[in-house]
């Protein structure tokens, strides 16, 4: 079985963001990692080489493929900015009053944080943290 190749690393959230070239991305990562930190209150870590996460959670597949995950994080990609807060049931009621946006499995993308609303972002963060908390490690 392979190696999960998204841990914490221990390298510099700061320095990280002060890479993302696109002024807006980087403008908007430093946004989210504000809100984050306020909705959490804990500090960031990176976890593989492009992803800011929170906390920390362990998962369990019924392939028998384990291992752990921020419980919230983003990252700020060359196309959009990654944010990693859908958990399941409940996330269309935020959905729907978020803005423009796509989603993947537990993956909701933004072009930029202008196209949303961030008071309903910041609320699907909160209820993503609390809903963690379960398998928080």
């Amino acid at each position: 079985m392979t190696e999960n190749q998204t841990r914490p690393t221990g390298a510099s959230v700061s320095e990280f963001l002060s890479t993302v070239q696109n002024d807006v991305r980087r403008r908007d990562a430093q946004t989210v990692l504000a809100m984050m930190r306020r909705v959490t209150g804990v500090e960031p870590q990176m976890w593989g080489p492009a992803i800011i996460g929170f906390g920390s959670i362990h998962y369990r597949y019924e392939s028998g493929r384990e291992g752990d995950m921020p419980r919230i994080g983003f990252s700020p990609r060359k196309q959009n900015l990654a944010l990693y807060v859908l958990c399941g049931r409940g996330s269309e009621a935020f959905l729907s009053r978020l803005g423009k946006h796509k989603t993947g499995v537990s993956c909701l993308w933004v072009n930029k944080l202008a196209d949303v609303d961030m008071g309903v972002l910041e609320e699907m963060t909160a209820a993503t943290w609390k809903r963690t908390a379960e398998r928080a490690s």
